[in-house]
Parts: structure tokens; sequence; C-alpha cells
């Protein structure tokens, strides 16, 4: 009898639960660009999203944070896929992000992907794109809280 195939909905909770227990660039940073901080009192979440930025492209990007495993996993992914781009390219995709948690139409590439089932949990999408919105927040104005999600 062969190997059972683990869905694809299987495998995107194992990326967000992965995420969520072991975040990347889980780190404050001593002398940010952009910096901006968020909550969402309704599950208790709450980011501090770092940025620098070096000849207009984000270095280094981390956050401090606790919360729920889709908003600390959101902010892992946000982390890995920001850095490199820049500050324009970054806010497009968080823009795409938000929308696209929003209203469950669309994709979302890469690991970003395993976030799409949220829409079907409205409670949840607060918690899946805090991080996103505290990304917009900091490349405002370094230093200004983004209030909540």
């Amino acid at each position: 009898m062969p190997a059972e195939t683990p869905s694809l909905a299987s495998l995107y909770r194992q990326t967000v639960l992965e995420h969520g227990r072991q975040p990347h660039n889980l780190r404050p940073m001593s002398h940010p660009d952009h910096l901006a901080s968020a909550d969402n009192p309704l599950c208790g979440d709450r980011i501090t999203l770092y940025l620098q930025e070096r000849e207009g492209i984000l270095s280094d990007v981390s956050f401090e944070g606790r919360g729920c495993a889709i908003s600390l996993a959101s902010a892992s992914m946000l982390t890995d896929i920001v850095c490199g781009l820049s500050p324009g390219e970054a806010r497009r995709l968080a823009a795409s992000v938000v929308e696209t948690l929003g209203s469950g139409k669309g994709g979302l590439p890469g690991e970003l992907a395993a976030l799409g089932e949220v829409h079907a949990y409205p409670a949840r999408i607060r918690c899946a794109t805090l991080a996103w919105k505290t990304l917009d927040a900091a490349l405002d104005g370094a230093g200004r809280p983004a209030g909540t999600a």
C-alpha cells in the first residue's frame, strides 16, 4: 500500500506551525532605520518590527513579538521575504498580502501561501495581517506606533 501523500492544507498548516514555534529573525535591532509596533487586542498579539535600509534596500529585518502561532508565523515569513527588497517593493507586497488575506481572492507567493487559509477564519485575519500592517507603518516613519490592526 503506497504511503499517503499529505494534503496541501496539511503542508500549509505545518509551515505555519514551524514558523510559529521557531520564528526567523526574532530579535531586537539596536539601530534600526525604521521601527513600528502594533497590537491586536482581540487575541493579545504584539509585534515590533525593525528595518535597516542600505542603499535603498531593506538589508536587515527583524521583529520582537508575542502572540498566536499565526501572528508569529506571519511576522517570521515577512522578515524572510522582505529582506532584500526596496521599501517600495515591500510596501506593494504588504498591500497585496493584506488584500489577499482579507478578500480570500488570489494567491500569495512561496511560503506566504500557507497563510491563505486564514480567510476562512475571519477572526484570524487580523493575526495574519498584523506584521504586514506594522511594516507599512514602519516605512511611514521610524518609531511611530502602528496602533491596533
